[in-house]
C-alpha cells in the first residue's frame, strides 16, 4: 500500500523556530488582542535572519510600573513596543529618547543598548506617511482632519506636518492634548493653518483616525461620515478589525482608504533597525 507516510509520522518533540539562544522582544498594551506587532516583527526578524521573536505582553496600568521595572531586568529581552495606553506613560522607562519622541513626549518602542541604557523613540507617524507615500496619496497641501492626538495620534500629527499640508484640525476627548499637539506642529513648519475643534468630515482631504474608537468590538465610529464626499481619502490606524467600521462605511461612499496594516509594515522595517543597531546582551 502506498501513500503519504508523513501522515503515519510521529510528532515532532521539537519547534526550529526557537531556542535558548533566542533574543525576546514584546509588546506591551492594555487590551492587547488587537496588536498585528508579534506577527509582523517576528517575520521581519525571521526574513533577515535574526533569532529573535516579538510577544504579546498584557498588562493592566495598576500593574505598569512594577510589571515594567522587573521586565527590563530578564536578560534575553533586547526590546519592547508600546500600544494603547502606554506610549507616553513608557517615556519614563527611557535612559534616553528620539527628537520625535522628545517632541511628542511619546515612545513606542524602547531597545536595550551597551552597558544597560535603554533608548526610545516613536515610529507611528513615519509609518503612516510611509504608508500614504506607498499609496501615491499626496500630503503636502492638503487639509487634513486628525481624530486622536495621544501617543500615536501626536506621531502621526507631526509626521505629517513635516510633509506640509494645507491645514490640521484637531481633536481629541482631551482638548489640551490637542492644544498641545497643535504648537508642536505649528514648531515644524509655522505656515500650517491649524486648529483645535469638533471632527468634520466636509472641507477636508483627508481623515485621519488615531483615537482607539472602533477597535476590536466596538461598534462605533469615532466620526459620523454618512455624508463625507468621495474624494476624502479615511485612514485608521486600527489593526483589527480589517477593515474596522469606519473603512467599510468610508469605502461604501466611494472614498479611498489606508488600514492600519499598511501604517504597521510601513514602520516595520524602521523599528527592527532601530532593535538590531547596537543590540546586546551585555548589561
Amino acid at each position: 500500500m502506498t501513500g503519504d507516510r508523513s501522515a503515519s509520522a510521529p510528532p515532532s518533540d521539537e519547534v526550529d523556530f526557537v531556542s535558548g539562544r533566542t533574543r525576546v522582544y514584546g509588546i506591551v498594551g492594555d487590551p492587547i488582542e488587537q496588536v498585528r506587532s508579534p506577527e509582523m516583527i517576528t517575520a521581519e526578524f525571521v526574513r533577515r535572519g535574526i533569532d529573535a521573536l516579538m510577544i504579546p505582553v498584557h498588562v493592566r496600568p495598576a500593574d505598569f510600573d512594577a510589571c515594567l521595572a522587573q521586565l527590563k531586568r530578564v536578560q534575553n529581552l533586547d526590546g519592547l513596543v508600546f500600544t494603547i495606553p502606554y506610549k507616553r506613560t513608557a517615556v519614563a522607562l527611557a535612559d534616553d529618547i528620539g527628537d520625535h519622541a522628545r517632541t511628542i513626549g511619546a515612545i513606542n518602542a524602547l531597545a536595550r543598548r551597551p552597558r544597560g541604557r535603554w533608548v526610545g523613540d516613536i515610529f507611528d507617524g513615519m509609518g503612516c506617511v510611509e504608508a500614504f507615500r506607498r499609496r501615491g496619496y499626496a500630503i503636502r497641501g492638503q487639509r487634513l482632519m486628525l481624530i486622536g492626538a495621544g501617543g500615536a495620534g501626536a506621531a502621526i500629527g507631526i509626521a505629517m506636518a513635516h510633509e506640509h499640508p494645507r491645514s490640521m484640525r484637531l481633536f481629541d476627548i482631551d482638548p489640551q492634548r490637542a492644544a498641545d499637539l497643535a504648537v508642536s506642529i505649528r514648531t515644524v513648519d509655522a505656515s500650517i493653518d491649524v486648529n483645535v475643534g469638533e471632527p468634520v468630515t466636509t472641507g477636508i482631504d483627508i481623515l485621519l483616525n488615531a483615537s482607539p474608537v472602533g477597535m476590536l468590538t466596538d461598534p462605533r465610529t469615532p466620526v459620523d461620515i454618512s455624508a463625507i464626499e468621495p474624494q476624502v481619502i479615511v485612514f485608521d490606524a486600527i489593526v483589527k478589525p480589517e477593515p474596522t467600521k469606519l473603512l467599510s462605511l468610508a469605502q461604501t461612499r466611494g472614498c479611498r482608504t489606508v488600514f492600519g496594516r499598511e501604517m504597521m509594515r510601513g514602520q516595520i522595517s524602521k523599528i527592527v533597525d532601530f532593535f538590531s543597531a547596537g543590540a546586546t546582551d551585555a548589561v
